[in-house]
């Protein structure tokens, strides 16, 4: 990356009439440091911390839940057993679609929606708030779904299922450590919101999904 630096000055300037007057230089001078300037060192330790912070939530929800005794009769609002299940793949389905507006609005904040004008303030507020409902939806989904089975490595649809709930809320810390702070590479963001996208909808895959579908994935 290459700085420009413009400086402006002003010299006098004797006139026809005799009178001084004066007129603007510009002068620019370059610098090129290598491509990375002061911001860019910063950026690659911000992006290295996030990284350390995504896997440390990833691993401890991870321990929390293999060190869980499963309890297969916990409740969920009221709901117990097969009652519980269709209650949590209901809840996961419109969590599902909270992250699916997420993805549209981030989309559409980001100038990527053809045919559609640049993205009012009000679009970004909605943005977080309906992040903020997303979060809030999923706790009570996954406190259900660690109390009851813990992190299940077998089958292969559970093992599915535990882990990317395990990495959803990584993701969602890490998302919530660049939002705050600046000097993460303006590249993680983006990543990070896809990231969460990719998360629910495969833990909706195997766990809505599946019950929907007669306890079958398609």
């Amino acid at each position: 990356m290459v700085a420009h630096h413009v400086r402006r000055y002003v010299l006098p300037r004797l006139g026809v009439s005799g009178r001084v007057r004066t007129r603007a230089y510009e002068t620019t001078s370059v610098t090129t440091q290598g491509s990375i300037g002061p911001r860019g060192r910063r950026a690659w330790p911000a992006a290295a911390a996030t990284l350390v912070l995504f896997v440390a939530v990833f691993l401890a929800i991870f321990a929390i839940g293999r060190a869980v005794t499963p309890d297969y009769t916990t409740g969920l609002f009221g709901q117990h057993l097969e009652d519980a299940v269709r209650l949590k793949a209901q809840l996961g389905t419109a969590l599902l679609g909270l992250a699916l507006i997420q993805l549209a609005l981030a989309l559409w904040m980001y100038g990527r929606l053809p045919g559609v004008a640049r993205a009012p303030r009000r679009v970004r507020i909605s943005h977080r708030v309906i992040g903020a409902l997303a979060f809030l939806l999923s706790v009570p989904i996954a406190v259900h779904c660690i109390t009851t089975y813990g992190i299940e490595l077998t089958p292969t649809r559970a093992a599915v299922h535990a882990l990317s709930g395990c990495f959803f809320y990584g993701a969602f810390a890490a998302k919530v450590l660049v939002v705050q702070w600046r000097e993460t590479p303006k590249w993680l963001l983006p990543v990070l919101g896809g990231c969460l996208v990719v998360a629910v909808a495969v833990s909706w895959y195997a766990a809505a999904l599946w019950y929907f579908n007669g306890f079958a994935l398609p």
